[in-house]
């Protein structure tokens, strides 16, 4: 999915900054979907905006230059749903952590666990996130999808986590043990 996409799908839902949308992208509702520069978002905002599918309005700022805020037009809500129209591509999933657990046998027990536990931490964080979401009002049928997959995923991993952690814990005992 090209950045034009995901700025359209953005401006479908709210009229948004540049800033603001890069903002949900790193830490926002769209951190889990895909990632966009600074470098790819803005110059796809100026092209949006020039072939119709987008509108941008300056608004003032005390003491800072005038801020552009984009809104997507009903030309940019067909282009989008043509863009959408799509199968997409298999999903990439990059992790330090299943690198650090792959090579294993180079690094001792106790940092594995702690590698274990961390990455559990992180994934009952996201959870949290989750449940926080979830308890901000009523979803709609397609964001209750999402969070539900999220959550399905996220339990499984820590679950095969926990399971993971008590063999290995129960393996340290027994070696502790002899």
């Amino acid at each position: 999915m090209n950045v034009r996409t995901l700025c359209l799908g953005y401006l479908s839902l709210r009229e948004a900054t540049g800033y603001e949308i890069k903002k949900d992208f790193e830490e926002g509702m769209f951190c889990h979907f895909l990632e966009a520069s600074y470098g790819s978002i803005y110059p796809a905002l100026t092209q949006l905006a020039a072939d119709g599918l987008v509108t941008v309005r300056e608004e003032e700022q005390t003491g800072k230059p005038d801020k552009k805020v984009y809104a997507c037009t009903p030309a940019g809500i067909l282009a989008l749903r043509r863009e959408l129209n799509v199968l997409p591509a298999r999903d990439k999933y990059k992790s330090e952590f299943l690198f650090l657990m792959l090579l294993e046998h180079h690094i001792t027990p106790d940092h594995r666990i702690a590698a274990i536990e961390k990455h559990m931490a992180d994934l009952k964080t996201d959870l949290n996130g989750i449940a926080e979401c979830r308890s901000q009002g009523d979803k709609d049928p397609a964001s209750e999808f999402v969070l539900g997959y999220g959550e399905a995923v996220l339990t499984a991993g820590v679950t095969y986590l926990e399971q993971k952690l008590a063999e290995i814990s129960l393996s340290h005992d027994k070696k502790a043990a002899e």
